[in-house]
């Protein structure tokens, strides 16, 4: 988190578990069949295991998966999974204590490291390990991850950094297009398709002993092909990370809406999804940072 960031959203305005598990069950009612728990970091909410049991039983929905940076997983992950959650994705941008405690201002690397051991312990059926390429920051590590990711039977993701908040945007972003063609050659590496749905374009070894992928939203966009929403833990309806384009679920949760009426809304607010970011084209345009809207 940016140091001077203060603008968390009031215990008062949270959704509340059972206002969670409702708006889950209208979405899968209306056809959605994977659930992530994201943040922020949702392992700091309390009882998020429970709340995890609570959608993995809505009929109806195939998959159920957390994205963490790890912190808790030592204590969590085994409750995780025996509460459904079938995937984690864990961001780990670099194997660097130090490097870690500078990007993250939290000396909890050897958490993370520890929790990903339990993790791989708990038996999901995959952890993805997502790695922002900072070409000027960890660019020197990437052969450490890999090494790391093949060792433990993890799938690296190399994400390109999005422009979302002046602390992103003084990274700035470097085109995967380059890396992708060398680490094919370099790895005898094919295409490949993993489980999740998203956005990611992968490539594994000739006997998929190994898998890398790579998402892609400056250098190669695939808002054509985008099947996802976010919602805020204020139950803001984001429909796009580069856009400000929204549907405020709160009132209508707590003002007496109808389940009819609230799918109704949202079916006419995702028919309304934009057809494009403007990371490019206008990098200052949003305001809020990623950790507002969930990954």
């Amino acid at each position: 988190m940016p140091p001077e960031f203060d603008d968390y959203e009031i215990r008062e305005r949270w959704l509340r578990f059972d206002e969670i598990v409702r708006v889950s069950r209208i979405f899968v009612d209306l056809g959605v069949s994977r659930i992530r728990l994201t943040g922020g970091e949702p392992l700091v909410r309390a009882r998020i295991d429970d709340l995890a049991q609570s959608i993995g039983q809505l009929p109806g929905l195939h998959d159920l998966s957390v994205s963490t940076n790890g912190t808790r997983l030592q204590q969590l992950a085994p409750k995780l999974r025996a509460a459904g959650v079938t995937r984690l994705n864990v961001s780990l941008d670099t194997l660097s204590p130090g490097r870690y405690q500078k990007l993250t201002r939290r000396d909890v690397l050897p958490d993370v490291l520890a929790g990903l051991d339990v993790a791989r312990e708990s038996g999901f059926r995959l952890i993805k390990i997502n790695m922002v390429w900072l070409p000027e920051v960890n660019a020197d590590e990437l052969d450490a991850m890999i090494e790391y990711c093949m060792a433990r039977g993890f799938v690296l993701r190399l994400i390109e950094n999005m422009p979302m908040g002046d602390t992103a945007r003084q990274f700035g972003t470097s085109s995967l297009q380059p890396l992708i063609g060398q680490l094919r050659q370099r790895f005898d590496l094919v295409d490949h398709v993993i489980p999740g749905g998203g956005p990611a374009r992968y490539l594994a070894s000739p006997d998929m002993s190994f898998s890398l992928g790579f998402i892609t939203p400056m250098s190669q966009h695939f808002c054509e092909a985008c099947n996802r929403v976010r919602i805020s833990v204020s139950g803001t309806l984001h429909l796009c990370l580069g856009q400000e384009d929204r549907l405020e679920l709160l009132p209508l949760l707590r003002g007496g809406a109808t389940d009819q009426e609230i799918a109704d809304v949202i079916r006419d607010a995702v028919m309304h999804k934009p057809l494009k970011h403007d990371f490019q084209t206008n990098p200052g345009k949003i305001i809020r940072i990623m950790a507002s809207t969930g990954g």
